[in-house]
């Protein structure tokens, strides 16, 4: 027998337009229980959550630390919060983020990995493919800016932390977690947001990273966030999206449109591609390491 439970975070997910609940949903097929840190909000993100399945969703309610403004700190914080509430007898632990969904097509592969390397003491996660969504749910990062693997799924090890700002995971003193990468994708929208949206999430979310200062400084004063002054290399998306993304989807009520031809590959870019493709070098951060 084998038991998963997936964990996430989330605060004010209707003022900054998280599809929280889609995340939920996505991966609850393959989770037998699920635990999510619900920080005190500004909207009704309690109650969103509170409706999602009551007898797989458990809640606890947190408060954020405000004073951990460096490095994206406060989101491990929350995170770890939820990591610690797993039962002892889950073997799986699946991380999802407020802004990232997976798409049923990868439901079985997921299971049959957690399956097949439960019992392997070497491995310590699952590692994912990443589809970054930008403007709106049509295109596609594909510049190098963009991270192309993460870690979501883990041994229920209570020696593994979230690690600077949540993107990922390490495990006792600093050490990089083994993981097994598979083929399944994770679908990010954190960059596809009514543009309004979109600029409250700047607004409120360097917050965690930098001082007022800085954000004085960096953070364009404007109502709505300009996608276009933000673009460096799109490509379209022509495949279908998450059963659980279409409601959301239809109900889209913005417009973004990008002529690809005006793509700006940079110095940088051109020259990861070309070590890459010439010599097989990546040169991709990676918080992780591959077993093979």
């Amino acid at each position: 027998m084998m038991k998963v439970t997936g964990f996430s975070f989330v605060k004010n997910a209707l003022i900054y337009d998280y599809p929280i609940v889609e995340a939920i949903k996505s991966i609850l097929p393959v989770c037998d229980d699920f635990v999510v840190a619900v920080g005190k909000s500004d909207d009704d993100t309690l109650e969103l959550i509170s409706q999602i399945d009551t007898t797989k969703v458990k809640i606890i309610e947190t408060e954020w630390d405000e004073s951990l403004r460096e490095g994206g700190r406060v989101l491990a914080v929350e995170t770890d919060k939820a990591f610690a509430e797993i039962p002892e007898d889950s073997d799986w632990a699946f991380y999802i983020q407020g802004d990232e969904i997976l798409h049923e097509k990868y439901l079985d592969t997921i299971y049959n990995n957690m399956s097949k390397y439960k019992d392997e003491k070497r491995i310590d996660g699952l590692l994912f493919k990443y589809l970054h969504f930008y403007g709106s749910y049509d295109y596609v990062g594909a510049s190098a800016n963009w991270y192309n693997n993460e870690i979501r799924v883990i041994k229920n090890d209570k020696s593994i932390y979230s690690y600077k700002d949540a993107q990922g995971f390490r495990k006792g003193n600093d050490e990089m977690l083994r993981v097994r990468p598979i083929d399944a994708y994770i679908y990010h929208y954190g960059w596809a947001k009514e543009p309004k949206a979109m600029q409250k999430k700047q607004n409120n979310f360097h917050r965690y990273w930098h001082d007022e200062k800085w954000i004085e400084n960096n953070i364009l004063k404007a109502d709505e966030f300009d996608y276009s002054k933000h673009v460096r290399e799109l490509k379209l998306f022509s495949d279908e999206h998450p059963e659980v993304m279409k409601e959301r989807i239809t109900a889209k009520n913005w417009k973004f449109d990008y002529d690809i031809s005006f793509n700006k590959k940079t110095v940088k870019d051109k020259f990861k591609e070309f070590l890459s493709k010439s010599f097989g070098i990546d040169l991709d951060y990676k918080n992780y390491i591959i077993e093979k």
